[in-house]
């Protein structure tokens, strides 16, 4: 009989950023059962955007949270409430969109896989906009010259350092029109 084994993962983390109202962010080098669990309730909000296969789940979460990713908790008062993950572009080499990217191949491009927070922290006191800043520095600091991402037309803000690789129709299981985007850091 084939059992499936129990991995127990302990939780290491590095402080980045801590602020007086108990707000921190952790780069995360390895999670424990506890907090996987708070970033798959977090991410079954991403079904509204992207459809259910992107939500995380206990399969599928050591794949975006491991030592080849860039991802991020925001935690306040030691609680989970958001969280961003990102990859290299050549991590995605063998899904049909990514082939549209100029940099795939060049090592340069960090993808955004989630960017999300618990409903009650979104727009306010600008957590999300922090996190943002502290991973696009971390980026940078790591090589990469842009980060890109997929997002909703509807939302999509254009400026002089972003630009539109593709706009996909239809994203998944979305019935939105999405934009797969390039950043210059």
């Amino acid at each position: 009989m084939n059992q499936k084994k129990q991995v127990n993962h302990k939780f290491k983390s590095k402080l980045i950023a801590s602020s007086k109202d108990s707000f921190n962010i952790e780069l995360i080098e390895s999670l424990d059962d506890k907090t996987a669990q708070d970033i798959i309730n977090i991410s079954k909000d991403l079904k509204d955007i992207y459809g259910p296969n992107s939500i995380l789940t206990n399969d599928n979460i050591h794949k975006y949270f491991n030592n080849t990713t860039l991802p991020f908790l925001a935690k306040m008062n030691n609680n989970v409430i958001g969280f961003i993950i990102g990859a290299s572009l050549e991590n995605f080499s063998n899904q049909s969109w990514v082939q549209y990217d100029e940099n795939l191949g060049q090592n340069n491009t960090l993808y955004t896989y989630a960017f999300i927070f618990q409903s009650k922290y979104r727009k306010k006191g600008g957590y999300s906009k922090t996190l943002k800043k502290i991973y696009t520095s971390w980026a940078k600091k790591r090589g990469f010259s842009y980060i890109s991402g997929h997002i909703k037309k509807s939302i999509f803000k254009t400026n002089n350092k972003i630009e539109v690789i593709k706009e996909f129709s239809k994203w998944y299981e979305s019935d939105e029109p999405f934009i797969f985007y390039r950043r210059k850091i």
